[in-house]
């Protein structure tokens, strides 16, 4: 008797395997030669990168002025007031929408689909399309960033909250439920005591995120230091552009220290 040969896939595995790899070769040609790469622009790129940093220094430190009106001090604190007001805007219009997605606790069909297509509508939708559409209705500034941050924040923060509270253990609700508890105090004493640390780590998270996403947002017009840095490009002032690039990553990187500080208190 001939000795068994061992084989780790079987012929209809090894073909599946072949056809992820293959597609996902015939999907990188394809998005090459989609974005039109031209290789004359990759060879000269080194040059113009030094260029452009040659030109970047010495950082113009004096236009962060405090004390101008228009100094990227100013445009750092309208950041930092847009992301701000954002995360507490979109908590407060995520959770009751999060509450009604959880099919554990909005049991009505309608409401709980209702709410399902708010958190993908919001979420699907780009924060730099929100930004848009709001400084369509609303003009350049900061409402206009504070909205969209906001809008977006809804979908993350909601589908979060949702997740956390169909996860959440039924023996609290059930005796709540026996005791004849009404619907707010099965809330209140079943589902929040038992989401609370996965809602405020998802509050820090999202808060560090549109910090980031509100640097950005002013260069479609919607406020804070994304527009200082848009207006220093198309002046071509690349020593002011050094310096806000050089604020910009400070920010990023003391409100992921702060966040995480957070945490270690609060959670």
């Amino acid at each position: 008797m001939s000795a068994a040969t061992y084989q780790r896939y079987t012929f209809r595995e090894s073909f599946l395997r072949f056809l992820v790899y293959f597609g996902c070769v015939l999907a990188v040609v394809l998005s090459i030669r989609s974005v039109e790469v031209m290789p004359e622009f990759l060879a000269d790129a080194p040059e113009q990168m030094k260029d452009l940093l040659v030109r970047m220094w010495p950082v113009d430190w004096g236009s962060y002025a405090i004390s101008a009106k228009d100094g990227v001090h100013v445009a750092l604190l309208d950041t930092l007031a847009i992301s701000f007001l954002a995360t507490v805007l979109g908590l407060v219009l995520a959770t009751p929408v999060g509450f009604l997605a959880a099919r554990n606790v909005n049991r009505i069909v309608w409401l709980n689909a209702a709410a399902r297509f708010m958190l993908i509508a919001t979420r699907s939708v780009s924060t730099l399309l929100w930004a848009l559409f709001f400084v369509a209705m609303f003009g350049p500034g900061a409402l206009a960033g504070t909205c969209a941050i906001a809008f977006h924040s809804i979908g993350f923060i909601g589908k979060m909250l949702s997740e956390a509270l169909e996860e959440s253990s039924k023996g609290t609700i059930e005796a709540l439920t026996a005791t004849g508890a009404p619907w707010y105090s099965r809330i209140l004493y079943g589902y929040w005591p038992q989401v609370a640390p996965a809602y405020w780590s998802v509050a820090l998270f999202r808060w560090d995120i549109n910090v980031r996403e509100s640097a950005v947002l002013g260069l479609v017009g919607a406020g804070g230091i994304g527009m200082a840095l848009n207006s220093a490009i198309d002046l071509f002032k690349w020593d002011q552009v050094a310096l806000i690039l050089i604020v910009i990553f400070a920010v990023v990187a003391a409100s992921e220290v702060v966040v995480t500080q957070l945490r270690k208190h609060l959670i």
